[in-house]
């Protein structure tokens, strides 16, 4: 299986090797975190579909150190965390279990409680996200590797900083005098959501000489911290596919004939007009509750109008 991933680097195949579960685990992720991907540019020119084709998703994902870029490198680092941390709660993983710091007795703002349960092991998921993932990037030390590095460091943050506090109340009658309680991850999707606002706020920067750093580019910009989202240089209008650029053109994409916003008609296909044609679709329809409790539904035909981007000519 580690020899036939294209691209990986002498260190990551060694992780492979030795890690065959996680390797395992890891494969089944990456449909995850790609369709939270596509699923924040739905609406947009580029959505996502970059990473949907390509070979390797531990290698450079873009071409171009651009904002897009940022987010994918993020929320894949991100994805290695959460996909891991959760095998390593369902008892999937040699290497981890739940977390085995929470044990004994701790305290909240509602009171004292005991650990229990099964707290997501994120630590170590952290651990080997940073091992393996940031591996083809210290190879490489330029400063597009100084970047990546801080997109994915801002990745794994986002999974850390969903983490909540779960609570199972024991005692009279729920009077809740003891509690059991764990620590366990949000669903991804605050997670993809937290960095899709960080792309609307990606900085971009420029490398100082020595390529070991990097600020602001501009002295408008507030210096970026570990949890931004930072970037080299402007993004292409994705309207026209380019393989330098990672761009692969909006033609044959479905736009939206009344929206005057990202996904209308106008904007996606990027002034080249679209093509309609009415299709056939079921639906469900004529619904009725009955009691007790109980909705039926007939389904029915109904010819709607789909909008097409025309291709560059």
């Amino acid at each position: 299986m580690c020899d036939n991933v294209p691209g990986l680097v002498t260190r990551q195949r060694q992780l492979c090797r030795r890690h065959p579960d996680a390797m395992r685990a890891l494969g089944t992720g990456i449909r995850d975190w790609i369709s939270e991907c596509q699923h924040q540019f739905r609406h947009h020119r580029w959505n996502c579909t970059t990473a949907a084709r390509d070979q390797n998703p531990f290698g450079r994902l873009l071409l171009r150190s651009s904002r897009e870029a940022a987010f994918l490198y993020a929320v894949s680092s991100a994805g290695v965390v959460y996909t891991l941390a959760r095998a390593c709660s369902r008892g999937e993983l040699q290497s981890c279990s739940c977390d085995p710091t929470k044990q004994g007795s701790s305290r909240d703002k509602n009171g004292a409680f005991d650990w229990g349960g099964c707290s997501d092991h994120v630590e170590h998921a952290v651990r080997f996200s940073r091992a393996f993932v940031d591996a083809k990037e210290r190879t490489g030390r330029d400063g597009r590797a100084l970047i990546n590095l801080h997109n994915n460091r801002a990745g794994r943050k986002a999974v850390k900083r969903f983490m909540r506090l779960e609570c199972k109340c024991h005692g009279v009658s729920g009077s809740c005098s003891l509690r059991t309680c764990w620590l366990a991850m949000a669903d991804f999707r605050r997670t993809g959501d937290h960095l899709r606002r960080r792309y609307n706020g990606a900085i971009q920067v420029v490398l100082n000489q020595y390529g070991t750093g990097f600020t602001a580019a501009h002295e408008s910009l507030k210096r970026p911290g570990s949890n931004d989202l930072v970037y080299l240089e402007d993004s292409p209008d994705y309207c026209v596919g380019d393989h330098q650029s990672g761009s692969l053109g909006t033609g044959g994409r479905v736009c939206n004939g009344t929206s005057r916003g990202a996904a209308g008609c106008e904007v996606l296909c990027c002034g080249r007009g679209y093509d309609t044609s009415r299709v056939s679709r079921t639906a469900r329809c004529e619904c009725v509750f009955h009691w007790c409790c109980a909705v039926r539904c007939r389904d029915c035909r109904q010819q709607v109008d789909v909008h097409t981007c025309k291709g560059h000519t």
